[in-house]
């Protein structure tokens, strides 16, 4: 927390928007159509707007078509029409071409650069009035008397790591609103201590999460075949471990391909960077790749707890939207449409109410947005038991269109791993690989990421003395593992009192996934947002 006896700079406005993703934009962008005269910002943590931006990403164009009529005039940098799609199950050296599951049937659909599709976006949303700054992490949430929310206050720049002001000392603003409106993304930091005070998550399931790990390659014309989808099951998972991939020919020799794990995982050796570069090395996908260059990389939390996960999405003074609602189809691996959908709805339920949040979780609630999520919700639980009962049952309530009557439940992700002792990690076949990058470290490198090392580590472990100890005896310290980046390290240290080990943090590699908050099996991990413009600089991922 800032220190509260700082002066500080107050900005004023009707609406306050945390996150300048695909529904918080959209939201902006519809509220100033509805009426122009409510003052809003928005407020981005990233550099640039679509910087922290990362997905597959394949839309469904309906809502966008909504928000913008005549978008198609001039589109996004990357808008790929689709045009074939193909989904094979793999083993270790072969794979099985399947059925197309109807949810991943792409007709009409585009294939597009998200953090491209953001920075298109907020020139608009600028042009109704908007007012956008990127660079301005919101590091806590302001409230009145009575505990509502009024607003965020701003993080201070250049604090030192020792908590000591630098030379160029700048303490962070509040922005005060009559309504603040939570698009943060999966797990945002503001959101997840929402929660916990307001009590969102009672009488819902506990949300979930995947990791999906995303690079896209340059490579020879000829073997790019624009518009065609691939998505694979199957090796380099476990039949225990849920994951699959997705590889996406673009325009200009361009491909995006990537890997989604399931952080339900069990196996407390599992490595789920790892498993993308396996994949990447498999006979039916490497030679696409070799020869080619990598041009930028990332990786992020998905969020896939779908409907019965869904927290309260109002409390007083703000509401909740898109990724940060948790409103992915987790069938279709699409969420883009849905967050284009909630934003636009809660631009409309607030012009409707003189910007009350009140009643806005039961607008949503009985939206298409919750409808689609409902059909779908036993999908993703079902591949608890497995690959083979996943499947069958993923076809069952295709088959049913989700009428089932009953609701399979999810359990947070901390406590799906096994302890060493209690579990064989599985043979997955996983050898040698020969394409780049070599190793995590050098896969940042094609995140751009960028932190000033001499600022406050923003990754708070509440008692590393469990992981020099209990969790190394219990998981082998699975953080050093999870973490795409290469952030945690255990090392020697023989100053460290009893061990001799200590944990590192290498914090300037961290590209903001939140997957150490989530998996963690301890619970002690809690990201928070460093310093405004710092993390990754993503280049049309």
């Amino acid at each position: 927390m800032s220190q509260p006896d700082i002066e500080r700079d107050v900005m004023e406005y009707d609406v306050v928007t945390v996150g300048a993703g695909p529904a918080g934009l959209s939201f902006a962008i519809r509220l100033k159509q509805l009426n122009p005269d409510i003052s809003v910002c928005v407020i981005e943590k990233a550099s640039t707007i679509g910087a922290h931006i990362l997905s597959g990403a394949v839309i469904e164009t309906g809502p966008l078509d909504a928000l913008l009529p005549n978008w198609r005039d001039n589109p996004p940098p990357i808008c790929v029409p689709a045009t074939e799609d193909e989904f094979w199950l793999l083993s270790k050296t072969g794979a099985r071409k399947l059925p197309v599951p109807p949810g991943m049937n792409n007709h009409g659909n585009v294939i597009v650069s998200l953090s491209a599709m953001c920075a298109w976006l907020a020139p608009q949303a600028e042009a109704l009035g908007v007012e956008i700054y990127p660079g301005f992490a919101a590091a806590e949430t302001l409230h009145d008397e009575s505990g509502a929310v009024i607003g965020v206050r701003i993080g201070d720049m250049g604090v030192a790591k020792d908590g000591s002001h630098k030379p160029g000392y700048t303490p962070g603003i509040d922005i005060r609103a009559k309504v603040t409106v939570l698009a943060e993304g999966a797990r945002g930091h503001l959101t997840k201590r929402l929660v916990k005070q307001f009590r969102l998550d009672e009488g819902h399931d506990p949300q979930t999460y995947s990791i999906g790990i995303k690079e896209l390659w340059q490579v020879p014309e000829e073997r790019v075949q624009p518009g065609k989808i691939v998505h694979t099951l199957g090796w380099p998972a476990d039949t225990s471990t849920y994951g699959g991939s997705f590889l996406y020919h673009l325009d200009k020799g361009r491909i995006a391909l990537g890997f989604v794990s399931g952080l339900d995982y069990k196996d407390p050796n599992y490595k789920p960077w790892e498993a993308f570069q396996q994949w990447k090395n498999h006979p039916m996908v490497k030679p696409l790749l070799e020869g080619g260059t990598i041009v930028s990389a990332g990786a992020r939390a998905i969020v896939t707890g779908g409907w019965q996960s869904l927290p309260t999405c109002e409390m007083p003074g703000a509401i909740l939207i898109g990724d940060t609602a948790g409103l992915l189809n987790v069938p279709k691996i699409k969420g883009t449409h849905q967050a284009i959908r909630s934003g636009m709805l809660a631009a409309e339920h607030l012009v409707a109410t003189q910007l009350s949040p009140a009643g806005w979780d039961a607008t949503l609630r009985g939206s298409a947005a919750m409808a689609e999520l409902h059909t779908v919700r036993n999908v993703k639980p079902g591949f608890k038991r497995g690959l083979w009962f996943g499947l069958l049952n993923a076809a069952w309530e295709t088959v049913t269109r989700g009428k089932s009557p009953w609701t399979l439940r999810n359990k947070p992700d901390w406590c799906q791993m096994e302890k060493l002792a209690e579990y064989d990690s599985p043979d997955r076949g996983w050898g040698e690989r020969t394409l780049p990058p070599r190793d995590r470290l050098a896969g940042v490198y094609f995140a751009a990421t960028e932190h000033d090392e001499d600022q406050p580590v923003h990754l708070k472990v509440l008692d590393t003395s469990i992981c020099v100890s209990r969790c190394t005896e219990e998981y082998g310290n699975p953080c050093t593992r999870f973490c795409p980046a290469g952030v945690y390290e255990i090392v020697e240290d023989a100053s460290s009192e009893g061990t001799g080990r200590r944990l590192q943090i290498n914090a300037a590699n961290c590209v903001h996934c939140k997957t150490c908050d989530i998996k963690d099996p301890y619970e002690i991990i809690n990201w928070v947002t460093p310093e405004g413009g710092a993390g990754p600089n993503y280049q049309m991922l």
